[in-house]
């Protein structure tokens, strides 16, 4: 059976054609702007290659700061300048050591939007023909709008890949689905910011995961290539994704290793294979290669990211449980989906009928998805900027999306009935219900954005959100622009 119609009916069970027109009918949601100075980076890769043919990015950065667009770009009331000195002494002023622009994002979003982009450049052109005014500059709203679309579909396409991993692996639900959609910073990503590239990373992450869940039945040349060269879109969409290829490659390494002692394959396959996986990776990450060279004349990242990075990853714990930024209290549906990937390792619970897999293999499976998410807790914790304060949720680990599926689907799977059963669901009403009230009082400055407190955010959430509720409602569909003006926050 070809791997798309397989995959297709390992998640059968879910009613996809209802899940996608209500996806489709939620685009109207999608907040088509830019304004922070990542968004602005990663789209500048964009409409430079596109337009320009180069890596300068001058002009784009001067057309986000003249139009007040970048973060604090507009002037002061004081008349001393304007609030964004901040951007134009970053991103205006100082130069990389081949004399460009800085550019801190990677390549990967500009590739994954590039076919949004082209197709909203074309309507413009048409547009345009037929005596229409909009500007075809690259930068105008059908420009804009077309990254934003662009996001929400790669967010929606990595919940469908999610779901045809869990089904593969511990069974899924809609619910499940929804419950990870809504209960985590993801839908941020997709409706409110999606110029940042967290849900193109939640989709790169999830492509590769599916891939190596195929691919692994037989270790061919062509899946391996296949991974090298999701692994490759990983690193380029975030950096620190790239890291989850560790995960597949332990697999490979054991599963080879053991094929070889029972003769089944011979030692130079193991290594020929592996060797045509390493360069597939180099082969397809050649596009951020030669952004590095060309921004920076060496093969990495800005110094500046670098000088961030202390190795022995000494906030870690502080990435996960931390009272003021930590995952688990940004995002508290990680901690059940994390509990469910060790359910899934020890063996609890039982595999969904036709599921390809064995119990032994599903622990094993389970035991490298905790691999994979422990490379990131471990990247993130490595920084000194662990907290991302001033963003929306451990953002950095939005990427992690299909492991939070995969659990919750193997934790359904040993609490299916009575107060095992209630307790869970109440957990993740809970959970999704923080999420969102999070994101409200995030847009409307109801909080802090650069912490979590959390007794101050659950009386928000339990008591002024609903309060507000239809007037939060009425605003986000029809003047939403009231929402990136500044409030003081609450003192509750």
């Amino acid at each position: 059976m070809p791997a798309t119609t397989e995959s297709l009916s390992s998640a059968r069970s879910l009613p996809w054609a209802v899940v996608t027109l209500l996806f489709l009918i939620s685009l109207p949601a999608v907040t088509t702007r830019l304004y922070a100075s990542d968004e602005i980076e990663y789209f500048a890769y964009l409409r430079s290659l596109y337009f320009d043919r180069d890596l300068s990015f001058d002009n784009e950065y001067r057309y986000f700061y003249d139009h007040g667009i970048a973060q604090g770009g507009q002037p002061r009331s004081n008349g001393t300048g304007r609030r964004g000195d901040l951007f134009h002494k970053t991103f205006l002023e100082d130069t990389t050591a081949t004399g460009l622009r800085k550019n801190f994002a990677p390549i990967g979003s500009a590739i994954l939007w590039a076919p949004f982009y082209i197709v909203a450049d074309v309507g413009v052109r048409i547009a345009r023909a037929f005596g229409s005014s909009v500007a075809g500059d690259g930068f105008s709203r059908p420009y804009i709008s077309a990254v934003a679309f662009g996001s929400a579909v790669y967010g929606f396409l990595a919940l469908v890949l999610s779901a045809i991993a869990a089904r593969r692996i511990a069974g899924v639900r809609a619910g499940t689905l929804a419950a990870v959609c809504f209960g985590t910073p993801l839908v941020f990503y997709m409706y409110v910011a999606p110029g940042f590239s967290h849900a193109n990373s939640a989709f790169a992450v999830a492509s590769f995961v599916v891939a190596w869940l195929h691919v692994r039945r037989n270790w061919s040349a062509g899946g391996v290539v296949a991974l090298g060269a999701l692994a490759a879109l990983m690193g380029m969409v975030r950096e620190q994704d790239v890291f989850i290829a560790i995960g597949p490659a332990i697999d490979y390494m054991v599963r080879m290793g053991r094929a070889v002692r029972t003769g089944d394959r011979s030692p130079g396959e193991m290594v020929w294979k592996a060797a045509l996986g390493v360069a597939a990776v180099a082969v397809l990450f050649l596009p951020q290669a030669i952004a590095y060279l060309t921004l920076y004349g060496r093969l990495g990242p800005s110094p500046d990211v670098q000088q961030k990075m202390t190795w022995t990853s000494p906030n870690a714990w502080r990435v996960l449980a931390s009272p003021d930024n930590g995952w688990f209290f940004w995002t508290p549906l990680a901690l059940p989906a994390l509990i469910g990937l060790v359910v899934l390792v020890c063996g609890y619970g039982r595999r969904e009928n036709g599921a390809p897999v064995t119990d032994r293999d599903r622990r094993w499976i389970g035991g490298i998805c905790l691999v994979m998410l422990a490379s990131q807790i471990y990247v993130s914790g490595s920084l000194d900027t662990w907290a991302g304060a001033g963003s929306f949720g451990q953002r950095r680990l939005v990427g992690l999306t299909i492991f939070l599926v995969i659990g919750l689907g193997a934790l359904s799977q040993v609490t299916r009935a009575g107060w095992p059963r209630f307790a869970a669901n109440a957990i993740i009403v809970l959970s999704i219900w923080w999420n969102l009230g999070l994101i409200a009082q995030f847009a409307t400055g109801l909080m802090d954005r650069s912490r979590v407190e959390p007794a101050r955010n659950a009386y928000n959430n339990f008591v002024t959100i609903p309060l507000e509720f239809p007037t939060l409602a009425y605003r986000y569909l029809f003047d939403r622009q009231s929402f990136y003006q500044s409030r003081t926050p609450a003192l509750h």
